[in-house]
C-alpha cells in the first residue's frame, strides 16, 4: 500500500531496475500485454521508455510502486490523440494506484496538447482495468473478436476505449 507521500515524476535510467521489476512479471504472465512472453530485460526497457514515450514512475518512501507511458497514439492526422500503459507492482495493485496514474497521465496529455485518449487493446479478460478505465470516463468504441491469445483462456476479445480530453477532442 502507498505511503502518504506520494510522488508521480517522470522516470530516468536511475528507476530502470524499479521498472523492470514491476513489468517482467506482466509480460511473463502474458495474459494482459500484446507483448512476447520471453521479452528481454533490454528489449522490455526500450520498449517502455522508447524515445516516443514519456515515462513516469510511482513512488512512496517504500520505492517505485508502479510505472506508466505516454504518447501519441498515431502520427499526422492521428497525433492528437494519445496512449498510455500503466503497470503497478503486485504488492501496491487495489490500493488506487492505477486510478491516480490515469488521471495524472490525462493530465499531462491535456498539457501536451492531446485531445484525447485511446486505449488500442485492453484484454477483455482484465475485467479490473476495465471497470476502472470505464469509471474514469473511458468507453468501449470497438471490440476485436477473438484477437488475443490468452494462455489459460484462449482466444478473447480486445477493446478499443477512448475517451475525450476537452470539449472538441
Amino acid at each position: 500500500m502507498p505511503g502518504n507521500d506520494v510522488l508521480i515524476r517522470r522516470a530516468g535510467v536511475r528507476d530502470e531496475s524499479a521498472v523492470w521489476q514491476i513489468v517482467e512479471p506482466v509480460f511473463r504472465a502474458g495474459d494482459t500485454y500484446a507483448i512476447a512472453k520471453d521479452i528481454s530485460r533490454e528489449a522490455a526497457l526500450a520498449y517502455w521508455f522508447g524515445d516516443d514515450k514519456q515515462t513516469y514512475v510511482f513512488e512512496d518512501e517504500s520505492g517505485v510502486l508502479a510505472t506508466y507511458y505516454l504518447k501519441a497514439n498515431q502520427g499526422g492526422g492521428g497525433a492528437h490523440v494519445c496512449n498510455c500503459g500503466y503497470m503497478t507492482s503486485p504488492l501496491a495493485r487495489g490500493s488506487g494506484i492505477a486510478g491516480l496514474m490515469c488521471q495524472h497521465s490525462q493530465e499531462e496529455a491535456i498539457k501536451a496538447g492531446f485531445r484525447a485518449m485511446q486505449f488500442n487493446f485492453v484484454v477483455s479478460t482484465n475485467e479490473g482495468a476495465i471497470r476502472l478505465w470505464q469509471k474514469l470516463g473511458f468507453e468501449i468504441v470497438g471490440t476485436l473478436p477473438k484477437a488475443f491469445a490468452h494462455p489459460e483462456k484462449g482466444f478473447v476479445d480486445a477493446h478499443v476505449m477512448y475517451k475525450r480530453l476537452n470539449s472538441d477532442g
